[in-house]
């Protein structure tokens, strides 16, 4: 059986910063231990020391047993690796070099075919079937039958990225679990699984006789699985133990001790520095009283080296906010939604202010269904930002007498005037008219602010719209251009054609005339 006996263990940043230091735990054989903490206090960083990856700025690190190690990234491979080369990296170091060895005598072979590289093909061949892959891949074909459901020979060359996150994590953990090593690290194995998924990983790991060190972040997998806890905070570690049931009263003991240990430090110290006052005041008189403040100062400048106890660690304060902004009471709407090969056609509705949770096995498309409202998302923002066409539309074209105005309604607008009479857009140009001439304007609601309308409404064509029943008056980002509504067909005369002479805005009452 393989343990894992770290002393000492200190860490320090490219930028000088130490991570940790004065690290000191042990995983005994056949132990579970979970190795916690917040993030950024070095969880990975430590458990690719007790790899190997990375070399400790102090300390030592003794392991017996083989090792294997399930790296954090394991679930989100989006390159072109293939699940062999996957299987392959979590083998044994001897069958994993064997086996990169046979790959580049294949990749020779189909380059050049003559004896010398068939003699190096069958040289590779030979030295895989000691290594023990042809064994390896008896397990592989377990592994893929118990994580994908499909034999190792149909899924050795498919690319990893075309598996969700769940499968590539199961796949992993099926391999580690089922192989030969006996100590082995898990950086946080229940990312991505799904909920029958972690019962699975859970059973496995109860049952499994192999040393297990393992970070995670779920309280229910640590509850059902952890036999000690190790807990980096405040730039060092301490071990709990017991399992994770009484991991939180024995934090809290901790963090009181620690309070009462720093109190007693800040006491004592206060102490010596007003004996040092003291003494200083007596030996500015009486000369006998040196010897004693040297004594005094000595045994301050002692204490302050020593430095104070560790301090309590600070308690994290997270707040989610989740509020955003009210713009309907229905935040998604899904009308006969269809995944292609992985889900039937679905209707659904959320409600402003609702927290729905999406639930399903893994590789049932639940990343794709939120990829696919995140993308209809953004093109609902990039249509609610896209610029409007400064064209005017011609005079009974499809576009003629709509969207004249910033936020008012798509709903088609319809001009009809005497044939005297020459009309643009409200968007476009200034609008002439005959001197007596009368026109009937049926116009969508408009959805521009209180100010604007307002100010557009002080405008002399506005007025004597509204004399005419009109309610309303809106802007266009042209200029100032008349828009009116009203509930029935109304009537009205014009005034004389006016052209504005300059650019209008909302601060202004009426642009000038």
């Amino acid at each position: 059986m393989g343990y894992v006996d770290a002393a000492s263990l200190s860490y320090v940043l490219a930028d000088s910063r130490e991570l940790f230091s004065d690290v000191s735990f042990r995983v005994g054989e056949g132990a579970k231990v979970a190795l916690i903490g917040a993030n950024g206090t070095g969880k990975t960083t430590l458990l690719r020391i007790v790899a190997g990856d990375l070399t400790p700025a102090g300390g030592n690190i003794a392991r017996a047993g083989g090792l294997g190690v399930m790296r954090q990234f394991i679930g989100s491979i989006r390159d072109s690796t293939t699940v062999r080369e996957l299987l392959l990296s979590l083998a044994p170091a001897a069958i994993r070099s064997a086996g990169e060895g046979l790959d580049r005598a294949e990749l020779a072979m189909m380059d050049t075919d003559d004896e010398p590289t068939q003699l190096r093909y069958a040289d590779a061949l030979a030295a895989w079937g000691d290594a023990g892959g042809y064994a390896a891949e008896v397990l592989w074909d377990t592994v893929t039958v118990a994580a994908l459901g499909v034999p190792y020979d149909r899924a050795g060359y498919r690319a990893v990225r075309t598996l969700s996150g769940g499968e590539q994590k199961r796949l992993a953990l099926e391999a580690l679990l089922r192989g030969p090593d006996e100590v082995l690290l898990l950086d946080e194995p229940d990312n991505y699984l799904d909920v029958p998924g972690k019962r699975w990983l859970e059973e496995r790991l109860a049952e499994s006789a192999k040393t297990v060190l393992f970070v995670s972040h779920d309280r229910e997998l640590l509850a059902r699985t952890a036999t000690r806890v190790v807990t980096l905070e405040g730039g060092t570690a301490w071990t709990h133990g017991g399992g994770f049931a009484t991991y939180h009263q024995a934090r809290t003991d901790r963090h009181e001790h620690l309070d009462e240990l720093r109190r007693r430090w800040d006491e004592e110290h206060a102490k010596i520095k007003a004996l040092v006052v003291m003494y200083r005041q007596k030996a500015s008189y009486n000369s006998d009283m040196a010897s004693r403040l040297q004594a005094a100062v000595t045994r301050l400048r002692k204490f302050e080296e020593a430095g104070p106890p560790e301090e309590r660690p600070r308690e994290q304060q997270v707040v989610m906010r989740l509020r955003g902004g009210r713009t309907g009471k229905r935040a998604v709407v899904c009308r006969q939604l269809e995944l292609t090969g992985l889900m039937k056609p679905f209707d659904l509705e959320v409600f402003y202010n609702e927290r729905v949770a999406v639930l399903g096995s893994n590789g049932s498309g639940k990343s794709h269904f939120l990829g696919c409202s995140r993308a209809a998302a953004a093109r609902g923002r990039a249509r609610s930002t896209a610029p409007r066409s400064r064209r005017s539309p011609t005079p009974g074209s499809p576009g003629w007498g709509r969207g004249c105005c910033r936020g008012c309604s798509p709903r088609r607008t319809t001009i009809r005037s005497s044939s005297s009479a020459r009309w643009s857009t409200c968007c476009g140009a200034a609008t002439t008219f005959g001197s007596a001439s009368t026109a009937t304007v049926r116009c969508g609601p408009c959805a521009a602010t209180s100010s604007t309308r307002r100010a557009i409404s002080s405008s002399a064509p506005c007025r004597a719209a509204s004399r005419q029943g009109c309610r309303f008056c809106c802007s266009s980002w042209l200029g100032p251009r008349c828009c009116c509504w009203t509930s029935r067909p109304t009537t009205w005369t014009w005034p004389a054609p006016r052209r504005c002479r300059r650019a209008w805005s909302p601060s202004r009452a009426r642009c000038s005339r």
